[in-house]
């Protein structure tokens, strides 16, 4: 009797002990909280529309110093590689051919001037005698014809006087323009010449001169992206400058930036058949003369500004095989990807065009930790407390692509 009574609350304690073990199989592991990212909320507004385009220096002017008249090149006056001043000499002909010739024209012009004198005196007796009928008035009128022409002959002497001295002083080759001088190309000794009668391409080259300060920067624009941008302003998604407000940033072969800034002067009337673009030049400051005629720089042009884009910080927006996309916590409180098209930056944030819409939650830090479809804790981003660095694909560290 006494082991029955014993038997029956040992026999429950087992049974209570079997329920608690059931009882924790049950439950299964603890859940996980969603991971916390942070995020910026996409809002509306307007950025300035850029294009990063590559342009060539080209000097402002460029004169070709030529020699204008025939003979032995005598010496080079100037410093090669230095600015000279327009009206300078640079290089002087032997000149005593023309000072010969000069000499003569003046002797001729004496003679004529004494002829003509002559032919006055003779007209003005003349003329005095024929109303007397001393003498016919044919013979007036041969005195008077001999006086024109005395007094044409003068003119012309006068005319050849003027042409030797113009061909004298082309024996000193001058500057045409103020600019910097480049290397002569023929030495002392040389024969030159011109066989052109206005001293043209034909005519021997001494030198080239440029002014650097300012210079142009020539580059095109395609003839789609044009399109684009007139029909996004007929949209009334773009407000474009005109010409004389579209400054141009220029950044040099080593990366930095050229302190001054340049402002657009000309755009192209017509698309180039080979090439499909339009071509553009800018004018822009270079009192150091730091730009070199020849030199390709990458051109940032200010062309207007764009309306109800959205500002995404460098790190929000990734890109992949199908294209560039952002992560957004929706409503429901899960990762969605959206598809956008960011294809310029200003101020360090892509400038999404489409994709986004107001409003939406865009994760900008803890990327890693999240997938589409997977829940996500949304809050604020803190710039200055963000340390997982730009965003690639979910799951990786590596920044995102550049510029496409």
């Amino acid at each position: 009797m006494k082991s029955s009574s014993l038997r029956t609350p040992m026999m429950c304690l087992g049974l209570l002990a079997l329920a608690a073990c059931g009882g924790k199989k049950e439950q299964g592991p603890p859940q996980m909280p969603p991971p916390e990212v942070g995020v910026v909320k996409a809002q509306p507004q307007s950025a300035p529309l850029s294009k990063d385009l590559v342009g060539r220096v080209s000097a402002y002017r460029s004169a070709d110093v030529r020699a204008r008249v025939s003979g032995v090149l005598l010496k080079r006056v100037y410093q090669e590689g230095t600015d000279v001043k327009k009206g300078q000499v640079l290089f002087e002909i032997e000149p005593s051919v023309y000072q010969a010739a000069l000499s003569s024209a003046q002797a001729n012009l004496t003679s004529a001037q004494a002829t003509y004198t002559n032919a006055h005196k003779a007209a003005e007796r003349f003329r005095q005698l024929r109303p007397q009928g001393f003498i016919s008035q044919s013979d007036l009128d041969s005195a008077e014809a001999n006086e024109r022409s005395s007094a044409a002959a003068v003119k012309q002497s006068q005319a050849a006087v003027e042409s030797a001295r113009i061909n004298l002083g082309f024996t000193r080759v001058t500057s045409p323009i103020d600019g910097r001088a480049g290397q002569q190309q023929l030495t002392e000794g040389a024969i030159v010449g011109n066989s052109s009668a206005d001293g043209g391409a034909n005519s021997t080259l001494l030198t080239t001169i440029d002014q650097l300060d300012p210079l142009y920067v020539n580059f095109t624009v395609s003839a789609a992206d044009l399109d684009r941008l007139r029909a996004a302003q007929a949209a009334g998604h773009v407000v474009l400058s005109d010409t004389a407000k579209t400054s141009v940033e220029i950044t040099l072969p080593d990366g930095s930036k050229y302190d001054q800034k340049g402002m657009l002067d000309f755009s192209g009337a017509a698309v180039d058949p080979t090439t499909g673009t339009v071509n553009l030049r800018a004018q822009l400051a270079n009192p150091q003369h730091r730009l070199l005629p020849g030199t390709y720089v990458t051109i940032t042009a200010n062309l207007g500004e764009q309306a109800n884009v959205f500002l995404i910080p460098q790190q929000g927006v990734a890109r992949d095989v199908a294209g560039a996309y952002a992560l957004v916590v929706g409503q429901d409180g899960k990762v969605a990807r959206k598809n956008v098209v960011a294809n310029n930056m200003a101020t360090g944030n892509w400038i999404v065009t489409s994709g986004l819409a107001a409003g939406d939650e865009v994760i900008v830090s803890g990327l890693q930790a999240v997938q589409p479809g997977a829940p996500a804790k949304a809050t604020p981003w803190q710039p200055n407390k963000d340390s997982n660095g730009p965003a690639g694909a979910p799951g990786s560290t590596k920044p995102a692509a550049g510029k496409q």
